[in-house]
């Protein structure tokens, strides 16, 4: 029995082993169908952009493996790879390709951003002999979802030994279209603006006049929306960007950013006056939460090769790196209190997710908010309130920090759908008044439901015709 949190792809090979992925951030893993500790088999190249082995199938041979390539998160132009079994090894065999299969026909197939291609391969060289060509258009693919875990590149298709192809058309998920809300606390919305675009995790400025936002979708920026003007322009430029958090004096603009691997964090002037600065460099993982009052204090969360995330504290005077939570559970959605004595959180220490507040910065006490599941925590202006969101339910908590820390009993403010969540860190903010949330309203952000297949009978005749080998 194998405790992995999540598969990125299996393959039952010829001598009984199982060659899988487990996570979206790691290589591959062997274990025998009939039960064994899993071994290792690749470690992803951080020199040479890689992020993820995922994806693998066994090839007839027994000896080799196809799998995928990812150079980060959302990388929409993945490579297939070939692993030598024997010595460990493996190279690249196609530029911007995914979910690789052989045919017996001499061919691999793999899926380019939605379209099934095809190149001959020989089987007994092991090597590409020719050019691909595209063969079927708009193959669902897992490619352009906002959240890593489900982005896994794979394909909604199968080839048959004797020649029969299915598969479920959509091609890559759509980029969202949804619009920033006001929410009163009874649940009714108003629109922010009448701009739609795919909105995620938005952040008050702290004089009320701009949004901070991610913009997911095939390219990823941070923007900001300027309410008084009615305009959003982009912060962040090249590569990836998302998490941006306000600094209390409103000049700066802290986010995540990567060009390939993992995201860092780094900071920017919020009008554009002055490029990105660094503010880390690691190995891992690491997204920035909120801020302390006092701008000194950055909360972020860390993902240290393992399935778990971790709360880490940046000094921003020094670039001291120091943990604040670290647990063999998740924890996210750090939220400082506006007085900078406290700082909420999200964590599975139950079993399930519930919401804590924890003195800052780490002297001793711990107290549960949330009694029946809970998560992204939103503290009052006031500090004398703390949000936090379940499903669709929207619960309020009052808090006296006069004292010590003393929290009363979660009431229900309102609950209805329809509005986006986020994670690891909150995906809504509260006005400067407190009486309105800031939030997405979701509109056409998750693919349609599959309500065909499509069936292709003597496919291989197809595919010799638009792909000759050579060898018929």
């Amino acid at each position: 029995m194998c405790d992995f949190k999540l598969n990125f792809g299996a393959s039952w090979g010829r001598d009984n082993n199982i060659v899988f992925s487990p996570y979206n951030n790691v290589g591959l893993f062997r274990i025998s169908a009939d039960g064994a500790k899993a071994e290792a088999l690749t470690t992803p190249d951080r020199t040479n952009e890689e992020f993820s082995h995922r994806l693998p199938q066994c090839l007839p041979n027994g000896k080799s493996v196809l799998f995928t390539i990812t150079r980060e998160f959302f990388d929409l132009q993945p490579r297939v790879a070939l692993l030598d079994l024997k010595t460990r090894k493996w190279h690249v065999l196609i530029e911007d390709g995914a979910d690789a299969r052989y045919v017996p026909t001499g061919h691999l197939t793999f899926l380019r951003q939605g379209t099934l291609m095809a190149v001959p391969f020989d089987l007994e060289r092991l090597e590409i002999t020719g050019q691909p060509v595209p063969a079927i258009a708009n193959i669902m693919q897992a490619l352009n979802y906002i959240h890593d875990y489900h982005n896994t590149a794979a394909g909604q298709f199968s080839i048959s030994d004797s020649g029969s192809l299915v598969y479920a058309p959509g091609g890559l998920v759509p980029d969202w279209q949804n619009t920033l809300v006001w929410v009163d606390q009874k649940g009714n919305a108003e629109p922010v603006a009448s701009l739609k675009a795919p909105f995620f995790a938005p952040r008050l400025s702290p004089d009320g006049k701009r949004i901070a936002y991610d913009a997911r979708g095939r390219e990823w920026q941070v923007w900001i929306y300027d309410l008084n003007r009615g305009t959003a322009s982009r912060l962040t430029g090249e590569g990836r960007a998302c998490w941006g958090h306000w600094t209390p004096d409103g000049k700066r603009v802290v986010f995540a950013w990567w060009q390939s691997g993992h995201p860092n964090l780094y900071w920017q002037a919020a009008d554009g006056s002055q490029p990105m600065e660094r503010l880390t460099a690691s190995d891992y993982s690491q997204l920035p939460g909120p801020l302390s009052p006092d701008g000194t204090t950055l909360a972020f969360l860390e993902e240290p090769g393992t399935p778990f995330a971790d709360i880490l504290l940046l000094d921003l005077r020094s670039r001291r790196i120091t943990t604040f939570l670290n647990s063999p559970v998740d924890e996210y959605h750090p939220e400082f209190g506006p007085d900078g004595r406290w700082l909420a959180y999200a964590s599975t220490e139950s079993g399930r997710w519930e919401v804590y507040v924890r003195p800052f910065p780490g002297s001793a006490g711990k107290w549960q908010i949330s009694s029946d599941g809970g998560w992204e925590p939103l503290w009052a202006r006031s500090g004398r309130k703390l949000f936090y969101r379940w499903g669709n339910q929207v619960w309020v908590v009052d808090v006296r920090t006069d004292t010590g820390f003393t929290p009363g009993k979660p009431r229900l403010l309102f609950e209805k759908p329809g509005y986006a969540h986020a994670h690891p860190h909150s995906g809504w903010d509260i006005s400067l008044d407190g009486r309105r949330f800031l939030m997405v309203k979701e509109e056409e952000m998750k693919p349609q439901p599959v309500t065909e297949m499509i069936l292709v009978q003597n496919w291989f005749e197809e595919l010799k015709r638009i792909c000759p080998t050579g060898k018929d």
